[in-house]
């Protein structure tokens, strides 16, 4: 009896079903549920993904591999630090989702707003990932079949894309547990550590012609042009409390072990491919990376075919943490009781899933390239990153000391205050630059690859 209370304990602390929430801090222990391994293949899976293919360019309109690379190195502070703020707070309040976490903080209001915001992030960045599918599956089939290839309806774009969804992406969006894709988390990390091989295979055995390289930024602020890159590149503040509270040991110091390999090993596969291939074409480089390469190489064909693998195993991912902000704010505005909600938990499981995945997948058909997608998000990223753990380790400190009267309760403070507005900064920015070249790309064609 004691062994199914267990398991039933572990499965409602890492199923996440929203409402649910105890208001007591899930006790750490010999308890079932993530290794530290496989929360690591979790939180890379979650960080390492679309981005690493705009950041060659990113670090051509940043003004060069220094500027770019103090960029991020700055900002991997930030984003370490705010993952920690996260877990903290997360386990002062008992919380299972980022959504939680702010209601902690700000009552009602913080938990609808978070959940809005992180189900339109989730949302975007879904159809990236389905349009990075789409963009690989023309650029094999345009290598393997020829120019015309999307003239045969069972080889254009719509039908491959939906195709190849519904069979590899579907299945995986129902899961109730996020520790459920830690398998499926290990294959997309590998598949992206490919990648990042073939950039740096390419770039020492190649013979390719770079175009100018910077030394510097244009103007100084061109530095924020690689924000939006390394935010959406690292951002995995969305998912990182559903999967803190499904390790095994669930201990502030096990998490830090977590996020420092993690961390590392996104930076090192970041950086490899920025640097190189930003010195592979110079200015040339394109958004995409691998549109850089040509397509007959048997290599870059299987390259192309690892993002669309990652992109099939990111996908559920987001969703499911997406899925649960919207099943938050569902519960919040129209179920009755805590019984009502658990027993319409499959249904609504179900329900949002599905709609969501028809929801993206159509947009995607329609969508243009990822590079303005990218910026969009990036911006949002910044919230996830730098405002949202400011206003938790603002409230967080305030419950603990009203007055004030520790030196380290201020410290706290100030620092908290210190990535509101440093979050709110960043988000104007880049949002504004995001919408002027939106209105750059409006006015230029984006040629299909069969024209």
């Amino acid at each position: 009896m004691n062994s199914i209370e267990e398991s039933l304990e572990d499965d409602t602390k890492c199923s996440i079903s929203s409402g649910t929430m105890e208001s007591q801090r899930p006790r750490a222990g010999n308890t079932p549920g993530s290794g530290r391994l496989s929360a690591i293949f979790l939180v890379i899976n979650a960080a390492l993904g679309a981005g690493l293919l705009n950041f060659p360019q990113a670090f051509d309109q940043a003004g060069g591999i220094v500027t770019a690379i103090a960029v991020q190195g700055v900002l991997i502070l930030w984003i370490v630090g705010a993952l920690l703020i996260l877990a903290h707070c997360a386990d002062k309040a008992g919380a299972l989702t980022l959504q939680d976490v702010l209601q902690a903080a700000c009552g009602q209001t913080g938990l609808i707003t978070c959940s809005i915001i992180v189900a339109l992030y989730c949302f975007g960045t879904c159809v990236t990932f389905l349009i990075i599918i789409g963009d690989q599956f023309d650029r094999v089939l345009l290598s393997v079949w020829g120019k015309d290839f999307c003239h045969l309806w069972y080889l254009d774009r719509s039908f491959t894309m939906t195709i190849s969804s519904i069979l590899f992406v579907l299945p995986l969006c129902y899961s109730k547990r996020i520790d459920f894709l830690r398998y499926v988390s290990s294959v997309g990390v590998v598949a992206v550590l490919y990648v990042v091989c073939l950039i740096a295979y390419k770039y020492w055995m190649g013979n390719f012609v770079p175009g100018p390289i910077k030394t510097a930024p244009n103007s100084w602020t061109d530095i924020f042009l690689v924000v939006p890159a390394i935010c959406f590149g690292y951002q995995c503040h969305v998912s990182i409390i559903p999967i803190y509270s499904c390790l095994k040991h669930r201990t502030l110091h096990n998490f830090s072990i977590v996020c420092m390999f993690a961390i590392v090993f996104c930076v090192a596969a970041y950086t490899v491919a920025g640097v190189l291939g930003y010195l592979t074409f110079g200015s040339l480089v394109k958004s995409d990376i691998l549109q850089s390469y040509g397509g007959e190489n048997p290599f870059v064909l299987l390259g192309i075919g690892a993002i669309a693998i990652k992109s099939f195993t990111t996908y559920p991912l987001l969703l499911f943490c997406g899925r649960e902000a919207i099943s938050t704010v569902w519960c919040e505005l129209f179920s009755a009781s805590q019984t009502d909600i658990a027993l319409t938990e499959f249904k609504r499981r179900v329900s949002i899933a599905s709609i969501w995945f028809i929801l993206t997948l159509l947009i995607a058909v329609v969508s243009p390239d990822i590079g303005i997608v990218i910026d969009v998000l990036g911006s949002l990223a910044a919230i996830f990153i730098f405002v949202f753990p400011g206003i938790c380790l603002l409230q967080a400190t305030l419950r603990s000391d009203p007055g004030l009267y520790l030196n380290k309760h201020r410290f706290l403070v100030l620092a908290a205050f210190v990535f509101i507005i440093v979050g709110t900064f960043v988000f104007g920015v880049v949002l504004t630059q995001a919408i002027e070249r939106f209105a750059d790309i409006s006015k230029s064609h984006k040629q299909s690859l069969c024209e």
